[in-house]
């Protein structure tokens, strides 16, 4: 398996870990204050990371295209945490988290539109399943 796929795995099952572990941290609090809090702790653990993983030389390879795509990044993570903090604070874990995991039909849209990235068969019948999933599951 490509070293890819295994980090892609990874990241699915911490993934799911953050959802209800937040939800648990939010008790008695607002999704703001427990976003806040969350995105601290996330900064300094991704500083220290970098820290330990990037060489500083690299640093040097920064130019105003990288700080202009990865600033709006952070600007659409942003906007996305505090959406997901709002509605897990008082949405269903599993509902709230199914219905934000169908970025990947919203992402698999932006990446052939804005990358060229090609969308076959299997990805449409795929992204057609999380959209029926999303409507079961969103539906009461």
């Amino acid at each position: 398996m490509e070293k890819w796929i295994t980090y892609a795995f990874i990241s699915m099952f911490f993934a799911g870990f953050t959802s209800v572990i937040a939800k648990m941290g939010l008790a008695g609090i607002s999704g703001e204050l427990g976003l806040t809090i969350r995105t601290l702790f996330v900064c300094g653990f991704v500083l220290a990371f970098a820290a330990w993983a990037v060489p500083a030389q690299e640093l040097s390879a920064v130019g105003a295209r990288n700080l202009w795509w990865l600033g709006l990044s952070g600007v659409t993570t942003a906007l996305s945490w505090i959406f997901y903090y709002k509605a897990l604070k008082v949405g269903n874990v599993a509902t709230v988290a199914l219905i934000d995991k169908g970025s990947v039909v919203v992402a698999m849209l932006l990446a052939w539109l804005l990358l060229r990235e090609v969308i076959t068969l299997r990805m449409l019948a795929g992204a057609a399943l999380i959209v029926a999933g999303l409507i079961v599951i969103a539906r009461k």
